[in-house]
């Protein structure tokens, strides 16, 4: 996967395509959804296979990452459609995989997925306690983008380069490490009850982790060339560090980490930059959803005057996602309504903008507060989750395409998803070796769908007119990424919860956003 940067955005939804949507959806379509977005997960696995893995078509791959350097780094997920396991988006995947089931635990568990869950968070955490080799060691790529990108070929068959690329204390990656602390201390908290030794497992590889990209500090792609091209960390890495600081003051409640991302609110951004996105490079809005959450625990009323400046940043991103500020600092819209931030892989920037405008919708009803943006007053809590619905039912298909962007949902999805794997015959039916190029030459230009469905995929979807062009090469559309997906199992499940609680009296009107 690669990728670009751009900003902006508008709440212009007519009510009768709000009000159609919110009525040809039911519990069973998120369900549905939900279900399916795990599966993905099952297909973006590196490593030996368990007994129990559902997706079929993939095998046994890569079961010798990290040979080479002397350590085993077999396992992890690749990230989307080809085989380089880059350690900052598979930790934010996790992150955010944790903080989806930390919220909407129950409604995951009422709906039947919650094995499955923590069966995707586990497969990357096992693989971050590998990673984690010593104190100040983080594996955080293996393989690299340039020779990966040269061939189409399947996992099981891969030539390509293994080779391992650490952060260390001569080469330090705080945004890597960082983001990697906040995954481990997130999922720590999901296994807590569960798994308790496993939970404090990952609450000490968090905690050193913490320690060595606060102690030792530096941006990662200046330390590993190899990223650069691929997953360089443009917004720095304040906001892992601030991040990080955060998952850990609630995987512990150790005033320490607060008293870190007060201390740091300032000189590290999270209460100076006021963003419109949220994503596995820019996590400030994250950090001040998560900040403003503090907000309900009695016992930060000390430290409120600094959390409700990072809490005025958060409702800056959910102003603008709800195109209610003012100056241009809106998130753009496609006509048909859906969020546009740019146009390479957008749909990334719509899920984990979903995530966190269904978080906050919370937050309003837990305390009983309006929002006030600058173009409108008292937005209610109903309408912000209503908005976030609306975005989400854009993607399974109320859409001007009749298109369902999550890949196996629906009758309409798309059928050529950029994705070496998926687009070749499968191992198991055909174990003959197919070579570097002769994916290219035998399977990548094939105007036929993809032999293999990779269910749950989320794509990176239409352009800014709305339009979608299923064709393999067109990676900006039609690859996926596991940091696409992550963000909706919670939101799923929440909608599957919601819709069945309304199932009875049919009323669906507090889900309908203002058109104001």
């Amino acid at each position: 996967m690669h990728n670009t940067h751009k900003n902006a955005f508008a709440f212009t939804i007519p009510l009768i395509i709000l009000t159609l949507i919110s009525t040809t959806v039911n519990a069973t379509t998120y369900a549905t959804a939900l279900s399916k977005s795990l599966l993905y997960f099952e297909s973006q696995r590196s490593g030996r296979l368990p007994y129990n893995q559902r997706v079929t078509w993939r095998d046994h791959s890569a079961l010798t990452d990290g040979l080479e350097q002397g350590v085993d780094l077999v396992g992890g997920y690749y990230d989307a459609g080809d085989h380089v396991k880059f350690g900052l988006p598979m930790a934010f995947t996790v992150t955010m995989l944790s903080w989806g089931v930390i919220e909407n635990g129950d409604a995951i568990k009422n709906a039947g997925e919650f094995e499955h869950a923590l069966e995707a968070i586990k497969w990357g955490t096992d693989y971050f306690i590998k990673a984690h080799t010593s104190p100040h060691v983080l594996w955080a790529e293996v393989g690299d983008g340039d020779t990966d990108h040269y061939c189409w070929q399947r996992p099981e068959d891969m030539t390509t380069s293994r080779r391992a690329h650490k952060v260390d204390e001569a080469n330090p990656g705080s945004d890597v490490v960082g983001e990697t602390a906040a995954a481990m201390a997130a999922a720590s908290i999901v296994f807590r009850k569960i798994n308790p030794h496993y939970s404090h497992l990952l609450l000490h590889h968090a905690k050193e982790l913490f320690e060595f990209g606060d102690k030792y500090r530096g941006k990662y792609d200046e330390s590993l060339e190899v990223v650069k091209s691929y997953y360089a960390s443009v917004s720095g890495y304040k906001d892992e560090l601030l991040w990080a600081a955060l998952w850990l003051y609630k995987a512990t409640d150790n005033v320490d980490y607060l008293q870190y991302t007060i201390h740091n609110a300032l000189n590290f951004g999270g209460i100076g930059w006021a963003i419109s996105e949220f994503s596995w490079d820019v996590k400030f809005a994250g950090v001040q959803i998560l900040a403003t959450q503090l907000l309900m625990k009695e016992n930060n009323k000390e430290h409120k005057k600094t959390l409700e400046e990072y809490h005025s940043k958060a409702k800056h991103y959910i102003c603008s996602c709800l195109n209610k500020n003012i100056n241009g600092s809106n998130v753009d819209r496609t006509p048909g309504g859906l969020l546009y931030v740019r146009q390479w892989n957008n749909m990334q920037y719509v899920s984990s903008a979903i995530f966190l405008l269904s978080l906050y919708s919370d937050f309003l009803k837990s305390t009983n507060q309006l929002l006030n943006c600058p173009k409108q007053t008292l937005i209610t809590h109903e309408e912000i989750l209503g908005f976030a619905k609306s975005q989400v039912d854009y993607i399974l298909g109320s859409n001007p395409m009749n298109m369902s962007y999550l890949v196996g949902f629906g009758s309409s999805y798309p059928k050529r998803v950029h994705h070496r794997s998926a687009s070749i015959v499968p191992f198991r039916d055909n174990k003959a070796f197919i070579g570097c190029t002769q994916g290219y030459d035998s399977w990548y230009g094939k105007v036929d769908p993809n032999p293999n469905v990779l269910v749950g995929a989320l794509v990176g979807g239409p352009d800014f007119e709305d339009n979608f062009s299923d064709d393999r090469g067109n990676y900006m559309q039609t690859e996926a990424c596991t940091y696409n997906t992550a963000p909706l199992v919670g939101v799923f499940a929440k909608l599957n919860e919601l819709e069945d609680l309304e199932e009875g009296s049919k009323d669906y009107s507090y889900l309908i956003a203002s058109s104001k």
